[in-house]
């Protein structure tokens, strides 16, 4: 934005300290003159010799009022002058040093504006105003910092994932047409699936983007019939994969969006199934209220998980390592990334957790509502 030229900070500062010197200059030479001039008399108020009683000693000339007057007023100027100058002097020196600190904040927002996110200002000393404010700058750019290289990631990701399906696609194309004897139903098929593929995680990185904005009407939700309706859903891949789907509990409510609250849902109890290996294990879907906290809590069976490995789950494109990609459930590695950012949406809290006897337990944590 393109603004007039002004007085700088520095300087009214300078005007300030200046001005309030003054004023206080001036108002205590009006304090000598009005509770010491007025107390002295206006005329002579003594002569020479043979002007007092004979035989008296001759009076010495003293100042009457007037005198004091002429006198002082050019000393009272001086000083004011000396003031002014003074005030100029020692106020500019003073507001240099005050706005120091908020030069190096400035300098730093002009490097972060030119595109590095790197610098920092680390200003030392005890804190006070421009420290607070210098350390919440510093916060800032590492979140900045850290979403801009979580956003290049997940670009990179997303096209790489995308591209997948496509080159797929002319792979299939390429091969039809140098061999026109080959099955045309088979061709079809495997179209289709590289399609709805591409389909898929074209609609999960869009919900997983309407998530991270927030732009949702809230309404009331229960937990608890999003989970019924999730293991409703998912019961035929559960039984296909023979593992037995619980679900517990009662009911959770809590303000948010009835579709990305039932996505959070299906992601999970799906996410417990697909990773449910070897076949036959269960899973355990719970809901339940307390304390003004709605909690959905989905558990599975399985094989042990890696320590390292569970922060990682909800970074998106992040894949267990007993994830099967062979199948129509083989998904693009956006369940828990999506799961993330639709709780920290709600403002709540997401847990993962390795299982006592293998597995993962998920525990989800929203503000509850009567």
């Amino acid at each position: 934005m393109d603004r007039r030229r002004g007085l700088s900070t520095r300087l009214k500062l300078t005007l300030s300290y200046a001005g309030f010197l003054m004023l206080a200059g001036a108002l205590l030479l009006a304090v000598v003159w009005v509770f010491l001039l007025r107390y002295v008399p206006d005329g002579a108020l003594g002569t020479g010799p043979g002007a007092g009683p004979p035989g008296a000693a001759p009076l010495r000339f003293i100042p009457n009022r007037t005198d004091l007057q002429r006198a002082f007023v050019p000393r009272a100027a001086q000083a004011l002058a000396f003031l002014l100058a003074f005030g100029l002097l020692g106020g500019w020196i003073l507001a240099g040093r005050m706005l120091a600190p908020l030069t190096r904040i400035t300098d730093a927002a002009r490097t972060t504006a030119n595109g590095s996110l790197t610098h920092r200002i680390r200003m030392k000393g005890r804190r006070d105003e421009f420290r607070e404010l210098s350390d919440a700058f510093d916060s800032m750019l590492d979140r900045l910092e850290s979403h801009v290289a979580e956003q290049r990631r997940f670009a990179a990701n997303a096209s790489h994932e995308l591209r997948t399906p496509l080159a797929i696609s002319r792979t299939l194309l390429d091969v039809a047409r140098r061999d026109p004897t080959r099955d045309r139903d088979e061709l079809l098929d495997r179209l289709h699936a590289v399609n709805q593929r591409a389909i898929d995680l074209t609609a999960a990185l869009l919900l997983l983007s309407r998530g991270d904005r927030g732009d949702f009407t809230r309404e009331s939700v229960d937990l608890s019939l999003a989970a019924e309706e999730a293991a409703e859903t998912l019961l035929p891949l559960a039984e296909q994969r023979r593992i037995t789907l619980n679900v517990t509990g009662g009911a959770a409510r809590t303000d948010g969006s009835a579709e990305l609250l039932a996505r959070m849902v299906t992601n999970l109890v799906q996410n417990a199934i697909v990773h449910n290996l070897p076949a036959g294990g269960t899973v355990t879907v719970h809901t339940e209220a307390y304390g003004g906290t709605s909690l959905l809590r989905v558990e599975n069976t399985g094989r042990p998980l890696p320590p390292e490995l569970i922060p990682t789950l909800t970074e998106p494109f992040q894949r267990g390592t007993e994830r099967v990609r062979t199948d129509e459930h083989a998904g693009a590695g956006l369940g828990l990334a999506i799961v993330h950012s639709v709780v920290r949406a709600h403002n709540g809290t997401l847990d993962l957790a390795p299982g006592p006897d293998g597995g993962l337990l998920v525990t989800v944590r929203l503000p509850g509502t009567p």
